[in-house]
């Protein structure tokens, strides 16, 4: 290696330890934080971590609460708040997207937030509304007797009974929208919540059928 080559790669090393402790080649961002729990955006995957667990890409959750997330990348650790991202690489200004990968059953499935805690989400563009069954809206303190109104919806079983609501805020990655219409079926279905057009529509939409990637239209 030549002299200026050299001195050239000390000093990109030099910048790099500046900005912040970085996996080289990797890119990682937290976009969701909670008490032993942070949702990770790594190389455009979004993961649900709890403390203690490794996303895929080797990177592992030692400690989260509301404020920041310590993560252990290539064995050094990183303390990282909300929307920090480790990364060799530089970041796009201006531009907020969500890449959201299908999974090996066929389906799209990401993790976000509703209200400011944790859901595991599937998208689908063919649902009206965000819609969720009655054990996931009490978890997430919907108290849809109260706050809804009585609504049947049209499944795959035939019309059931639901209610619906509003909800303050949905968010995947760093996209937010607020004030959220959505149903809460009364039983076990779905199963995962749906992520629908009443959240959806609020994004551009495009697929080349293994990567769908959301950006905020307004």
């Amino acid at each position: 290696m030549s002299l200026s080559r050299y001195l050239l790669c000390l000093l990109v090393f030099g910048i790099s330890l500046c900005q912040a402790p970085v996996s080289a080649g990797m890119d990682v961002r937290v976009v969701g934080l909670f008490t032993d729990r942070a949702v990770l955006l790594v190389e455009g995957r979004q993961h649900l971590l709890k403390t203690g667990q490794t996303s895929p890409e080797g990177v592992k959750l030692v400690s989260a609460s509301s404020d920041s997330a310590i993560l252990l990348i290539d064995g050094e650790q990183v303390t990282a708040r909300l929307d920090s991202r480790v990364s060799t690489r530089q970041r796009q200004a201006d531009v907020e997207q969500v890449q959201v990968w299908r999974n090996t059953t066929g389906m799209y499935t990401t993790v976000g937030s509703i209200n400011g805690l944790p859901v595991s989400f599937l998208v689908d563009t063919g649902a009206t509304q965000v819609a969720m069954n009655a054990a996931q809206a009490r978890r997430l303190g919907v108290d849809y007797h109260v706050i809804g109104s009585p609504a049947e919806v049209t499944t795959a079983s035939g019309v059931e009974r639901a209610w619906s609501v509003m909800l303050d805020s949905v968010k995947v990655g760093d996209l937010e929208v607020r004030n959220v219409p959505a149903v809460v079926l009364e039983g076990a279905q779905p199963k995962v919540t749906l992520l629908g057009m009443s959240y959806l529509g609020r994004m551009e939409i495009s697929n080349d059928g293994r990567l769908m990637t959301l950006k905020k239209r307004y």
